[in-house]
């Protein structure tokens, strides 16, 4: 992150410090409290560590690892989620450095950290999926305490970390299959005010290419995404992915010490003033490709890379080295990310292309 302070439009900046005042007057009338999320509680100037516990079900209980460091002086309730996808290795250890950093008593508020939203997956290594249910823990949102262990994890986030605090921010990277630059998801609700904070926030997290995305369900009931089911419930939320091919960067998990701590700073809860970022490059349409076949992926290009419209981005071959499709880029644009290991399968994703705003 570089620069100097700015805000874009006057009128995002207004709207965005209407509604950060708003929220502050409401952290204020809770000063002193008691901060609770499932059985684990944190006084003013106290740091609780624990578990979110997830009840068994149709399969195994489980639960979640969570940090709740709760300021001496009053503030705003921040989540930041990591693990949601656990094979998303530079998130989750980020969180665990920002633990050390922030203290209580030069915090104003309360920072949640939940360390891996899911535990089973990170046990055995798997990418997207839950070992348990098969079952991609950010599809299925806002949960079903009666459902699968993926849809009991969801249910338990919702109502005790989303429903809980006041903004939330969902930190992801490139999975182990995944080669990808660094952005965030500006996810658009509406909501002139709302929309006025998250893009704010889009800005504070640092990451250079920003996703505008307009394409998120308002529906509570099918949120989906976990940034997304804070956003239907008014609560300001980005998406952010910073890291690829599951590795354990350093430089990736030192993008979202500073994006979160940042964060804070804009949220005034840390002392100094937040840079936003100067030079944002705005993605204004994005498109996922999937692959229609199981067999092997070839990669002709590589992430961050331009490509044109109807340009061979990929082969896919079967599993005796036979061509099956050449699968092209449906605009010109930018790859976001592309699959960087050899395995393919249908209906799962093979790269992302994104426009970049002029």
């Amino acid at each position: 992150m570089s620069g100097k302070k700015i805000s874009g439009p006057i009128i995002f900046l207004a709207v965005a410090l209407s509604l950060i005042l708003s929220f502050s007057g409401r952290s204020q009338a809770a000063a002193g409290r008691v901060f609770s999320i499932g059985q684990l509680a944190a006084r003013p100037g106290e740091v609780v560590t624990g578990f979110l516990e997830v009840p068994a079900g149709v399969d195994p209980a489980t639960r979640i690892p969570v940090t709740i460091i709760n300021g001496r002086k009053p503030g705003r309730v921040l989540a930041a989620v990591a693990g949601v996808h656990p094979y998303e290795y530079p998130p989750i250890l980020a969180l665990y450095r920002v633990k050390e950093i922030v203290r209580p008593e030069e915090l104003s508020g309360t920072l949640v950290l939940v360390h891996i939203a899911n535990l089973p997956a990170f046990q055995k290594r798997t990418i997207y999926y839950n070992p348990y249910d098969w079952k991609n823990l950010n599809r299925v949102f806002p949960g079903d305490l009666n459902g699968t262990q993926s849809q009991r994890i969801a249910a338990v986030i919702t109502a005790e970390i989303i429903d809980k605090v006041e903004a939330l921010v969902d930190m992801h990277c490139g999975d182990g299959n995944e080669a990808l630059i660094p952005y965030t998801y500006w996810m658009l609700s509406g909501d002139k005010k709302l929309d006025a904070v998250t893009r704010e926030m889009s800005l504070a997290f640092g990451l250079k290419h920003i996703i505008i995305d307009n394409t998120r369900s308002q529906d509570p009931g099918e949120s989906k995404y976990l940034g997304n089911t804070a956003i239907v419930r008014k609560k300001p939320a980005i998406t952010t992915e910073s890291g690829f091919l599951g590795r354990v960067d350093e430089e990736a998990v030192a993008a979202n010490v500073a994006g979160l701590l940042n964060l804070m700073k804009y949220f005034r809860m840390l002392p100094g003033e937040a840079d936003l970022r100067p030079d944002a490059v705005w993605i204004d349409k994005y498109e996922v490709i999937y692959s229609s076949h199981d067999g092997l992926f070839y990669p002709r290009s590589g992430m961050g890379d331009y490509v044109r419209a109807g340009e061979v981005v990929g082969l896919i071959t079967d599993y005796h080295g036979n061509l099956l499709e050449e699968v092209k880029a449906p605009f010109a644009g930018m790859l976001l990310y592309i699959i960087g290991t050899p395995p393919c399968n249908r209906g799962e994703p093979l790269f992302e292309v994104g426009r970049v705003k002029d």
